[in-house]
């Protein structure tokens, strides 16, 4: 059986995912993850810790698959671009939902300089990701920024189509 703590968080998936963290209260975490409500604020103080907590937990797991994902690559090249094909397995296995890092983004307010760190915290270490496979600053920006773009417009269209041609310009770029 897990611990309450690892059940509050797992709910925080499931329905930051499905509704929205805006939409999401306390109470109904606590109750859909059967816990108490001093179990709750136990371990967490406030909705907003919680929040961080999800988002450390996403990134681990998020790049977690990743690596798992382009292990098999035999060189930078098809490193990079079995990033796009972890992109397009991600949208079929979460149902095109996005990136939850840049979906909590549009949803807090400016001054929630908590939760902005870890949101900032990810991408940056996605860009570095690709940094220390291709050590070219500009050309791993290039392709960070049609990396982000294709989460954006998958998520927006409900398709790997912009995903597969961003993957295609990358053959390209990439010496």
């Amino acid at each position: 059986m897990k611990s309450p703590r690892e059940r509050i968080v797992e709910t925080t998936f499931d329905l930051f995912a499905g509704q929205g963290y805006n939409s999401t209260g306390i109470n109904q975490i606590i109750s859909e993850a059967g816990v108490a409500k001093a179990s709750f604020y136990q371990h967490f103080k406030s909705k907003e810790d919680l929040c961080v907590e999800f988002l450390k937990v996403r990134h681990q797991y998020w790049f977690s698959e990743l690596h798992a994902f382009s292990a098999q690559s035999k060189d930078n090249s098809q490193k990079i671009t079995s990033a796009f094909d972890f992109l397009m397995y991600m949208n079929e296995k979460e149902n095109f939902r996005g990136c939850s890092f840049l979906n909590i983004l549009s949803e807090i307010p400016t001054d929630n300089i908590k939760i902005l760190q870890v949101i900032q915290a990810h991408k940056a270490d996605l860009r570095n990701y690709f940094l220390e496979i291709l050590n070219d600053d500009i050309l791993s920006d290039h392709i960070y920024m049609l990396f982000e773009s294709s989460i954006i417009e998958s998520q927006l269209f409900k398709s790997n189509e912009l995903i597969e041609k961003s993957k295609k310009i990358v053959t390209n770029l990439i010496p």
